[in-house]
């Protein structure tokens, strides 16, 4: 009688999420652009010609699932190790016993699995090569950033990576339903999913936290249960942002914030704003992205906005939280509201370029400094106008060295501020730059 109860009981010990664990590709929800009927793995797991590769995405999408699927399927051996707690002398461990496995004709080498495979070392990361060279190993390695960063050229080379997807509202229902019919304890029980919409949100497309969720409700209410969105946001007092400070996902929110305001879209902006404070971002990184857009995609069309995004920084610097989320939110809706050119960016970057062709071109004589009278014998600064003894402290000359003379840099943005520069400058070079 102990052993016929003994697993379960083993089971109960499992979370929900180990528990109903796919272990076939029939199995398996979602991703069927990759293992769907004409997904890129699905002849290589059915022929068993399995190549070294990277599965990137998020979080809980089933990347450390689909590597198992892909052993069971291909019949080879399987090794894991997570890249948070092994080293190199793991890895030789491992590739030690795929060598002694393995015979000279055999074509079922084994399977490498490294979980979070972006926090390996590049020491670590090139312990791997050899192995994956010479097909002693296949490697498949889980991230959840983005492996042309995290991943060193020469493994990268030779690894084909493939991108999961975030699972979609049907597949976590299909999820929780699977829950509900297939799991040894989950299917005893007396639950009715009346609503769902608030556990499907603040799972944020994570089946394993979908599923964590929907087990601490389960287990915390006396039967009947009926699951309802007041129910699980009483259980769940505060979702945790998904806000990776040093990842990929950083990049990817600070990128649709500056993109928000510079496409001055207030509301939007303000959201992406939440999503980094919520997330822990620190408030000074936030400032000085503003006061790099109030310059780049602002400028002159609206100057003011560089002094204020100045202000800002400064203020949340002495702030700090919570207070300083009213000063950026400030400053972001102010930004996003404003004019906008990116003529003074375009301006310097075709400088730049024009420097970068051109070389070191001499300086003109006569804007040269004459602090000797040998210079002035050279004829430095000879012929110099100074523009303060003219007429609306203005006298037309040449400032640019012969060989770009009557180049173009700066061309005004279509505001009104650089509408009036545009006029002035075609009153005063008389069309020599184009104006």
């Amino acid at each position: 009688m102990f052993f016929k109860v003994y697993p379960y009981f083993y089971k109960m010990n499992e979370p929900l999420a180990e528990r109903i664990r796919p272990k076939s590709l029939e199995e398996f929800i979602s991703q069927q652009h990759l293992v769907g009927d004409n997904g890129a793995l699905t002849d290589h797991i059915k022929q068993g010609i399995i190549p070294s590769l990277i599965l990137w995405g998020p979080p809980g999408i089933g990347k450390t699932t689909l590597a198992n699927i892909i052993a069971n399927e291909s019949n080879r051996p399987f090794y894991s190790l997570s890249a948070i707690n092994s080293g190199v002398k793991d890895i030789r461990d491992i590739i030690d016993k795929a060598k002694k496995s393995g015979g000279l004709f055999t074509t079922k080498n084994p399977i490498l699995f490294i979980d979070e495979i972006h926090r390996f070392s590049k020491s670590q990361q090139d312990s791997l090569l050899g192995a994956v060279e010479k097909g002693w190993i296949t490697l498949i390695g889980a991230t959840t950033e983005n492996p042309s960063f995290e991943v060193i050229p020469a493994l990268l080379s030779r690894c084909q990576v493939y991108i999961l997807n975030e699972f979609d509202k049907d597949d976590l229902i299909v999820l929780l339903n699977r829950a509900l019919k297939e799991d040894v304890i989950i299917s005893k029980k007396d639950i009715t999913l009346k609503e769902t919409d608030a556990l499907l949100r603040l799972s944020g497309g994570d089946a394993r936290k979908l599923l964590n969720i929907f087990e601490l409700i389960v287990n915390s209410e006396k039967e009947p249960i009926i699951l309802t969105n007041d129910l699980v946001l009483n259980k769940v007092q505060k979702n945790i942002v998904r806000y990776d400070k040093t990842g990929e996902q950083h990049y990817d929110i600070i990128s649709a914030f500056i993109k928000s305001i510079r496409g001055s879209d207030p509301n939007a902006a303000v959201y992406w704003l939440a999503r980094m404070i919520e997330g822990g971002e620190d408030v000074k990184f936030i400032a000085r992205r503003m006061l790099i857009l109030a310059s780049e995609d602002i400028g002159n069309a609206n100057p003011t906005a560089l002094i204020l995004a100045n202000n800002t920084f400064q203020a949340v610097s002495i702030i700090g939280n919570p207070e300083s989320r009213i000063i950026l939110s400030q400053c972001v809706i102010y930004l996003a509201n404003s004019a906008k050119s990116n003529a003074s960016y375009m301006a310097i970057r075709e400088a730049q370029q024009k420097v970068k062709e051109t070389g070191d071109l001499s300086v003109p004589l006569h804007l040269r400094n004459a602090p000797t009278k040998l210079m002035k014998d050279l004829n430095y600064g000879k012929d110099y106008k100074y523009a303060h003894n003219h007429s609306d402290n203005f006298t037309e000359q040449e400032f640019l060295p012969e060989d770009i003379k009557k180049t173009k840099f700066y061309e005004p943005g279509n505001n009104s501020r650089e509408n009036s520069f545009r006029e002035i400058l075609k009153k005063r070079w008389k069309g020599k730059y184009g104006y």
